[in-house]
This record gives C-alpha cells, sequence and structure tokens, in this order.
C-alpha cells in the first residue's frame, strides 16, 4: 500500500519531551547491559570459587566476592577484554560499518554530480545548525535503494553514508530532514552507545557459553554441592539470557530512531519534511521489494548495519538478511514513526 502525508492528520507534538524520556531509556538500558555483564562475571568467580570450597553456601561465596574478601578475577578480567575489545571496536567503526558495500567517499574538491554538491552542503548545513566542531565524513553507497547511516565514537570521528537511491530520489527538505536525523545519531553519541551495547550483549552470549559447558562437564564428572546449585542457575540463563540481549538491544535501537527523529525536527524546525522523507522510503522499499531484496542479500555484512540504518529493510518485508534477529524490526513502525511527529493515519 502507497503511502501518503495526506493520508495523515497533522497535529501537536513535544519533540522535546520525547527527547528527553528516550534519553533516559537509553542511560538505563546501557546500564542494565553493564549490570549484565558485571553480574556474569561475579557468577563465573563464584563457580571458580566454589571449587576451591566446595562446602560453602553460594550466598557466602557471593558476599565474599562482592566484599573483596575474595578478589574478582574472572570479573575483573572480563571488565579488561571488554574494555580493549570496546577500543578497537570505537577505533575501526568506519571499516566495520562499511564493510561489503561499494562506496566513495566525498568533500568539496571530490564531489563531481551537482547531487554531490547537494548533499555536501546540506550535511555542512546541518552539521553548523547540530553545533558539531568537526564535519563528518560524507560516503556515498552506491546501491538504489534508499537508505542512510551514521557511525563513529566522537564527533571528530564521525561519518554519515548515503545510498545513491536516497540521494537522487529525496528532494532538498526531504535530504536536509535524513542528514539532521543522522546528525543527531553523532550529536547524541547514540551510536558509540549501541556498539558498547552490542559488544557487551555478544561477549555475555560467549562468557555465558564456556561457563555452561564447563558446568555440563563437572556435573556430569560429579561436581560438588555448590556447582549443583549453580548448574540451574546457568542452564535457565543460558537460555533466558540471549532473549533478553535481543529485547533489550531492539528497545534500544527503536528508542535512538526515535531521538534522531525528534532531533531532526529540532534542527530543522519542521516535522513535514521528515515525515515526507520516511513515507517516500516505506514506499520505494514497498514497491521495490524484489529487487532491493536481491541487493540487499548480495551485500555482505548488511547486519552489521541493519540497526544503524534509518530504515529498517526487514519493515518492507525483505527477509533472510541475517539470522534469528531478523524475526524482529531494529525500528518503530513506519506509523509510529509518523505519530512521533505529530501525524495520526486519518480514520
Amino acid at each position: 500500500m502507497t503511502n501518503h502525508l495526506n493520508d495523515f492528520s497533522s497535529g501537536s507534538v513535544n519533540w522535546r519531551k520525547t527527547l528527553h524520556q528516550n534519553n533516559r531509556r537509553t542511560i538505563m538500558i546501557i546500564l542494565l547491559f553493564f549490570t549484565i555483564y558485571c553480574s556474569l562475571g561475579l557468577l563465573v568467580d563464584t563457580y571458580i570459587v566454589s571449587e576451591r570450597y566446595p562446602d560453602a553456601p553460594l550466598s557466602t561465596i557471593l558476599h565474599a566476592l562482592v566484599t573483596l574478601q575474595v578478589f574478582p578475577l574472572a570479573t575483573t578480567v572480563m571488565v579488561v577484554i571488554a574494555a580493549i575489545s570496546l577500543f578497537i571496536t570505537y577505533a575501526f567503526a568506519d571499516q566495520l560499518m562499511l564493510l561489503g558495500t561499494d562506496y566513495h567517499e566525498i568533500n568539496p574538491a571530490t564531489a563531481q554530480t551537482p547531487a554531490e554538491k547537494r548533499l555536501y552542503n546540506v550535511v555542512e548545513e546541518m552539521q553548523i545548525a547540530a553545533g558539531l566542531r568537526y564535519m563528518p565524513k560524507v560516503y556515498i553507497i552506491n546501491a538504489d535503494y534508499m537508505n542512510a547511516f551514521a557511525s563513529g565514537f566522537s564527533e571528530r570521528s564521525a561519518m554519515i553514508a548515503i545510498t545513491r537511491g536516497l540521494m537522487d530520489k529525496l528532494d532538498r527538505d526531504e535530504l536536509q530532514a535524513v542528514m539532521a536525523h543522522e546528525l543527531s545519531h553523532i550529536r547524541h553519541m547514540d551510536i558509540k552507545l549501541t556498539l558498547t551495547a552490542t559488544l557487551l550483549a555478544n561477549l555475555t552470549v560467549i562468557v555465558l557459553d564456556i561457563l555452561f559447558r564447563s558446568t555440563i562437564y563437572s556435573h556430569r564428572s560429579g561436581g560438588n554441592r555448590s556447582r549443583n546449585n549453580l548448574t540451574v542457575i546457568i542452564l535457565v540463563l543460558r537460555f533466558l539470557l540471549p532473549i533478553i540481549n535481543i529485547a533489550l538491544l531492539l528497545y534500544l535501537s527503536r528508542t535512538r530512531e526515535l531521538m534522531a527523529d525528534a532531533g531532526s525536527v529540532e534542527l530543522t524546525r519542521s516535522n513535514e519534511p521528515l515525515a515526507r522523507a520516511l513515507i517516500k522510503i516505506s514506499d520505494d522499499h514497498s514497491q521495490h521489494q524484489d529487487t532491493y531484496r536481491e541487493a540487499y542479500q548480495k551485500t555482505a555484512h548488511e547486519s552489521v548495519r541493519r540497526e544503524a540504518y534509518i530504515f529498517d529493510p526487514m519493515e518492507a518485508g525483505i527477509k533472510n538478511i541475517s539470522s534469528f534477529n531478523d524475526m524482529f524490526s531494529t525500528h518503530p513502525s513506519l506509523e509510529k514513526r509518523l505519530e512521533a511527529l505529530g501525524y495520526k493515519r486519518k480514520s
């Protein structure tokens, strides 16, 4: 079904309130990921100490670790590993996000066509409006589908990538609204937060899987009373934690998008251009499902960019990009995003 802005009634919306609410939610989710990660470290330490003191109750072991009567070595090592992993991820964020795409960077000297020059000028205008000290790098991905994303762990390292299809099919006001959306991601530093959350989620699953296998092996070998009690906890977490991680990452991704949409309205001082752009992007994906499905699937590492895109390809029914996560949308629905911008579908 083709959408049009005339199908929606316009109303007032407090985008500042939306921005503040979603910012608080983002901070809470990141803190929750850190809590889960450190708690898993304590669980590993508890597992190790229970081997040395087989008759000690789990509560006693945990208390000794929390009060540092016994040094939580595993937790410390896990924190160090996370810090190193985050540093490497931040340092190579650009290369990771552009993996598998056919792209080139543009700047005032290399922009050749009027469309490329217009794009760079629009990004520069929005960079000034956003109060960013550094101009982000601008990349064009040679693809017909309409999408864009931002990345970087700081203003200095920030970058914006936009597909040629999106650059060519939006008018100047719509392009400005989309670039304001992407610059809002940079200004809010939620790209950095998402990279952090995703890495911590992956590390928790890896550590828990190792702990799960060790526990099963120990249990088959006889184990001890404390370890037998830990087995139930680890078994439950082994199957529950991945689901919790996915739910939190999806919630974080959707919150980020609503924050960036509100940021776009703040920078452009109008909600209509972004609403028009979102409708145009969604309709374009719906009208070219088969072509775009093939294009996305032929582009390697699309799952890395999925959460960062302004539009989730899954919304248009383009499936089989990644794995289990593809069953869920990383973005709010079009109608929810338009409603947050002040537009409701007419009855």
